[in-house]
């Protein structure tokens, strides 16, 4: 039996012992007839029972063997990384970084296949239900972690390397002073972010680096390092500037 297959089986156990949870999510226990069918299932009802982007998620997983792969490992390893009690079953079904994470493989693969338009309505509305905005663009590999995957943002180039852990309220940004293909932070191998920290720009943070709750890094981190604090300091005259220069005052 396929990994796939195993999880789905779970889920289906977990919502016939608990009807009442398949009520409360908009799945009925026919959903989990296969993961396709369960993903789209489920991000219908987490997006508030639309029912156009649950067929979206079910025909890209169904088309894409190998991100049914990548989700079934971000969601194994979120049960892991977590100390979930309830196991996969309960992840995929209540995580909310997990769903988010899911959303975003989906409108990545639109993106990557040209329909960018779908991608950018795929991550929109599923941007609002999450509290995360993930650009379709970003290239995420498998085993992300997002604890409580709230607030967070990540730009279109960011590469985000297999196993990275993150926490709420993550900003991968740009400084606004790049507007190259590589504007965004690069995470590597098992980095780990704690919550609230902001990385901007184009920087790499080498494998194994941990970054602090609420740190502010601008510049590359070493591998297998820690980085701490925020550290605001006068570099000289503003550089971006969006105001009319009729508004200008001074």
């Amino acid at each position: 039996m396929s990994t796939a297959n195993s999880l789905v089986n779970d889920v289906r156990a977990l919502l016939e012992s608990a009807p009442d949870v398949g009520d409360v999510l908009g799945l009925a226990t026919g959903s989990a007839d296969s993961f396709a069918s369960l993903a789209g299932d489920l991000l219908d009802g987490m997006c508030g029972g639309n029912t156009a982007i649950g067929k979206i998620v079910k025909r890209v997983y169904d088309t894409n063997a190998s991100l049914i792969e990548q989700s079934v490992y971000d969601i194994t390893e979120t049960a892991r990384r977590n100390f979930e009690p309830g196991g996969r079953a309960a992840t995929l079904l209540f995580a909310r970084g997990v769903h988010a994470t899911m959303a975003h493989r989906v409108a990545h693969q639109l993106w990557v296949d040209g329909d960018h338009n779908l991608a950018l309505a795929v991550k929109s509305t599923s941007g609002r239900a999450f509290a995360t905005d993930i650009h379709p663009a970003a290239q995420i590999a498998a085993g992300l972690w997002l604890d409580h995957g709230l607030g967070i943002v990540i730009g279109e180039t960011c590469v985000i390397e297999e196993d990275v852990s993150i926490w709420h309220s993550v900003t991968l940004g740009g400084t606004l002073r790049d507007s190259g293909p590589t504007r965004h932070p690069r995470l590597g191998r098992g980095v780990v972010v704690g919550a609230g920290a902001i990385l901007l720009g184009n920087i790499s943070v080498g494998a194994g680096a941990n970054v602090g709750a609420g740190a502010v890094v601008v510049e590359d981190v070493p591998p297998a390092t820690v980085v701490v604090g925020p550290k605001a300091r006068n570099v000289g005259a503003a550089k971006v500037d969006f105001a009319p220069k009729k508004n200008r005052t001074g």
